[in-house]
């Protein structure tokens, strides 16, 4: 008899982890959310996932054409049990909350993942609708891509505005010609530090001395910035146009004189954003 019971218990114990070791499924319109504990917050992330949609698509205009991320064009989001789970599947580092995966359309993350509702997600969606708005065929600079990403994180735009307002009069902002090349993943030396070239003010030029650091927060900054303008002074219109004309083979200053045609070149661009910070 005792073996008996002892048979059962260990057949139970077996079956139990190989249910808890299968994925869950919870779908929405937009996303399929993969679970294997904690429903309710794989229910919060569906939720916000679908409301973060909505408003980045608004933003950028992507919401004009049907048939993205629906039925079996859905995006995946893994939430796996603990954070030992996902570094370990994932290979991340250990301060990574969540990541994407660009190609296969996932956004992967950890159960009560610190950050990742309010951060982490609406940054990765803004990165996978972009890229699926825009392709990967055209030459997008790395800015635009972070810079929409950035700004799909509604908690951070009030601060975004308040940094990029004081960078701008502190006279520390790098011109924008200087951000269309510059590539912040190459940045390895913490303890290095650029001449990078500026504007005064007064429309004069002038060159900064900044740190590692400061460059890369700089650059995220005023990434965010320049679309948060496009896209609050000229409408998500205009900026869906601007991302087609990019999508269709144009480089950016082409884009912009069609999707805006007061703006003639890219100086014109920063000569408007820089009023637009001077009277925010």
């Amino acid at each position: 008899m005792f073996k008996k019971i002892l048979f059962f218990i260990i057949f139970c114990c077996i079956t139990l982890s190989v249910f808890s070791s299968e994925w869950r499924e919870l779908s929405s319109e937009h996303f399929i959310i993969y679970y294997k504990e904690n429903e309710n917050f794989a229910k919060e992330v569906s939720y916000k996932a679908e409301k973060y949609y909505n408003s980045i698509a608004s933003d950028i205009g992507y919401s004009r054409y049907s048939n993205f991320w629906t039925w079996d064009k859905r995006v995946k989001i893994y939430i796996y049990p603990t954070k030992k789970d996902y570094l370990k599947e994932t290979n991340q580092p250990d301060w990574s909350e969540g990541m994407a995966d660009y190609k296969n359309k996932q956004i992967l993350s950890y159960a009560l993942s610190e950050g990742f509702l309010d951060s982490i997600l609406p940054h990765e969606m803004a990165h996978l609708i972009f890229r699926d708005f825009v392709g990967f065929k055209s030459e997008i600079p790395l800015w635009l891509d972070e810079g929409v990403a950035q700004w799909a994180e509604n908690l951070k735009r009030a601060n975004i505005k308040k940094l990029a307002k004081e960078l701008y009069q502190k006279e520390f902002l790098l011109s924008l010609k200087d951000i269309m090349t510059l590539d912040i993943r190459s940045l390895k030396d913490k303890n290095k530090v650029f001449i990078r070239p500026t504007k005064t003010k007064s429309g004069e030029d002038g060159v900064l001395f900044i740190g590692t650091e400061q460059l890369i927060t700089n650059y995220y900054i005023q990434s965010a910035s320049i679309v948060g303008f496009l896209i609050e002074k000229y409408g998500s219109y205009s900026f869906s146009n601007f991302c087609r004309e990019l999508r269709d083979g144009k480089s950016v200053e082409e884009a912009i004189r069609i999707a805006y045609p007061h703006i003639v070149n890219l100086e014109e661009l920063e000569t408007l954003w820089r009023r637009y910070l001077e009277r925010e």
